[in-house]
């Protein structure tokens, strides 16, 4: 390391007046739909040697859960969408559902949250038992004292929004309002956060005519500005995420969090699906925790701490449709990893980012600032223009705070 990049470091940690360039969390899905997956400790060993501190799982089977007992990592659990009915009209099921599938783990297993379904709002004769199942499951887990440490949601489509370009016009489907509103009441009232899917390549593939393609992978590129309030968006997965936020303040639930539930890009897709491929799914899924990990809200909510969870952990054979649907995953079955990306800050080593490999049909522009570089520079600025004067503020976030300048400096340094 040179002495510049040493001072910088110093600099780094021992600034008090700072900005803050929130650092977020990477999670990722471990999904089991294949026939060809490794046990489940040997699950927790590949996530542990990966700096994988967060798990999202699509049920909550003892043999997985019993397998992250003092492993130190977050899991979510959920409950699956067949089992909503039950869960909303008898609250004997959501007790003996706990008692059967959390006490005997919780807290050895650190349980964070219970998704109550996935993608609920698909099935219109499933959406009614959604919010009464929440309720049911908390009251449960009033009765048992876990409702402070274990969160209730459940993961929306991104299909669940409309007239989300520009971000800022966004807001719910009409047609959803009357359960999205309860939702949310619950959510504020239990302390929760709304789980969101966010897939930029399905916006890609849909409209590549209209997209650039290293918009949608997190590359550098002219950005796109909301003409209503002039914000400019470098990244299409974080121009989504700021419509999810747009949606909300609609409806006045601007204090509610969010969760980016499943994102991701597949390695591998049909000749119609364009952009899957190896190269793209490394350049997004690299950028992306590249952008999380490093700091910085939206431009909405310049002070959100972003907390994603890839999907998906392992490639998975069983899965039916497209090609796409059984190649998302960060790693092979045998625990080889499909494309070579950090996945931790430790991994990450800010001081050196390595340059990403130029994707399929993508310009690659050296001179060039990363785009997540150029948001976080937008929310420092944000920060300080926010402060009413040149002085930044403070605002801590999970994983500590740095000067923004600095930040960008110590990027700088290693390019």
């Amino acid at each position: 390391m040179s002495i510049l990049k040493f001072i910088v470091c110093l600099l780094c940690l021992f600034s008090f007046r700072t900005v803050s360039c929130d650092f977020g969390s990477i999670g990722v899905n471990y999904g089991r739909v294949a026939d060809n997956l490794p046990d489940p400790s040997k699950v927790v060993q590949l996530l542990k040697s990966n700096g994988i501190t967060r798990v999202k799982i699509f049920d909550a089977h003892p043999s997985v859960l019993s397998a992250f007992v003092d492993s130190g990592i977050n899991v979510t659990v959920t409950m699956p969408n067949q089992l909503l009915s039950s869960a909303a009209t008898d609250l004997s099921f959501t007790d003996s559902w706990l008692k059967a599938r959390i006490v005997p783990f919780f807290p050895r297993t650190r349980i964070e949250a219970i998704a109550m379904g996935n993608e609920v709002f698909m099935d219109s004769q499933n959406t009614p038992y959604l919010v009464p199942a929440m309720q049911n499951m908390f009251a449960s887990l009033l009765k048992l004292g876990f409702a402070h440490d274990i969160k209730i949601s459940s993961p929306i489509a991104f299909s669940a929004f409309e007239n989300t370009y520009p971000p800022s016009s966004a807001s719910f489907k009409s047609d959803l309002k009357p359960v999205i509103e309860p939702m949310l009441d619950f959510l504020q009232q239990s302390g929760s956060y709304l789980m969101v899917n966010i897939y930029p390549f399905f916006a890609y593939e849909a409209n590549k005519d209209n997209i650039s393609l290293d918009y949608a992978l997190l590359r550098p590129n002219q950005g796109v500005k909301d003409p209503a309030n002039g914000n400019v968006y470098q990244s299409l997965f974080v121009a989504q995420l700021d419509a999810v936020f747009a949606a909300l303040d609609k409806m006045y639930y601007d204090d509610i969090k969010v969760v980016v539930s499943e994102t991701g890009w597949p390695s591998a897709g049909e000749d119609t699906e364009y952009g899957a491929g190896p190269e793209n799914a490394a350049l997004y899924n690299g950028n992306l925790v590249r952008r999380v990990l490093t700091g910085g809200g939206t431009h909405l909510r310049p002070n959100h701490t972003l907390n994603v969870f890839l999907f998906a952990l392992f490639n998975e054979n069983q899965k039916n449709g497209p090609i796409s649907e059984r190649n998302y995953g960060l790693f092979y079955p045998n625990q080889q990893k499909v494309y070579d990306i950090p996945l931790s800050l430790d991994a990450l080593n800010i001081a050196v980012p390595s340059p990403p490999n130029k994707g399929t049909g993508s310009s690659v522009d050296k001179g060039a600032e990363p785009s997540w570089m150029c948001e976080i520079a937008g929310q420092c600025k944000h920060h300080m223009q926010s402060s009413g004067s040149n002085q930044p503020r403070v605002s801590p976030g999970k994983f500590g705070v740095l000067p923004c300048s600095l930040l960008l400096l110590y990027f700088l340094i290693g390019m």
